[in-house]
């Protein structure tokens, strides 16, 4: 029996109960036997009373792809799909998971660290700065500054959702994601977006945000990005699946952004997207991701 675990306390919420319906559909429509928990609040011992053997996590943002619903699964022996605690918790935290990556040399835009009610560290790059919540997915809290007096503002948003907040350098460029599932990485996605960025509004909201695939880079260059996406994938500590995020400069240069370990599972959301490319229906996406477990 397969617990499909959605929804969750995170910023994510609502976009992880439309992947954890997905899911449960996905599963249904292969006689799979399988059942879907509504994580909210503190309803946990309502999912421990049932029995399981597996749980399918599709839980985005804090409490499900940092490492807290792992941990928990793992101190009852349970199975459940996607990286494990450590890695989750790697993956989820930009700070950390930028360390890792500078330590094995991946290219990376310079950036530091502000933690809520300290003095700003020195920033020794250039504008424009990106502002990040340290501990949160889906672009919730992010803001572009282009002049010094405007990141007071970011800072205070991004401060509504983590007391640590990056900022960092500012990368102009086109932006690709490269998916993850068991070893391999498929098809590279161009995002093409008529803002600043791919924020929130951009990926859920927008008419008119384009996923290209083909990605338009040549066999070469594209062969290169889907072999960094596995070592940033792998050095994270990640397995099973996931997603990979980079900006390429005007010179085709790549710069890591983020690893979502438990990224969108929507019919239209990335992963799947990149899936279809290589071939592989929703359906049997969903079930690999649960013999990857």
């Amino acid at each position: 029996m397969i617990a499909v675990l959605m929804g969750g306390n995170s910023a994510e919420r609502e976009i992880s109960l439309k992947s954890g319906e997905a899911v449960y559909q996905a599963l249904k429509s292969q006689q799979i036997n399988c059942f879907k928990f509504d994580w909210k609040d503190d309803n946990l011992d309502n999912l421990w009373s049932q029995e399981f053997n597996l749980a399918f996590v599709v839980l985005h943002g804090r409490g499900g792809e940092d490492g807290t619903i792992q941990r928990l699964l793992e101190a009852r022996n349970i199975s459940y799909t996607g990286s494990k605690a450590d890695a989750s918790a790697n993956g989820m935290d930009k700070h950390l998971s930028k360390e890792i990556w500078k330590a094995s040399k991946l290219p990376l835009a310079p950036s530091v660290i502000v933690i809520q009610d300290t003095t700003l560290p020195t920033i020794n790059f250039s504008l424009p700065w990106a502002i990040k919540p340290v501990s949160e997915g889906s672009s919730i809290g992010i803001s572009k500054v282009t002049e010094f007096d405007q990141l007071n503002e970011a800072l205070v948003l991004a401060w509504r959702y983590d007391e640590r907040v990056l900022i960092e350098q500012w990368i102009e460029g086109k932006e690709y994601t490269v998916a993850i599932l068991g070893e391999e990485a498929l098809p590279v996605i161009k995002i093409v977006v008529d803002q600043d960025f791919y924020n929130y509004d951009s990926k859920y909201l927008s008419s008119t945000t384009q996923y290209l695939c083909p990605c338009g880079l040549t066999e070469n260059q594209e062969s290169q990005l889907k072999e960094l996406a596995l070592k940033a994938f792998q050095t994270i500590g990640a397995t099973g699946w996931g997603r990979v995020d980079f900006i390429l400069d005007k010179n085709n240069s790549p710069y890591l952004l983020e690893i979502n370990t438990v990224p969108g599972m929507t019919s239209h959301s990335l992963v799947p997207m990149a899936a279809k490319a290589a071939g592989i229906t929703f359906k049997q996406l969903v079930k690999q991701i649960t013999h990857e477990a």
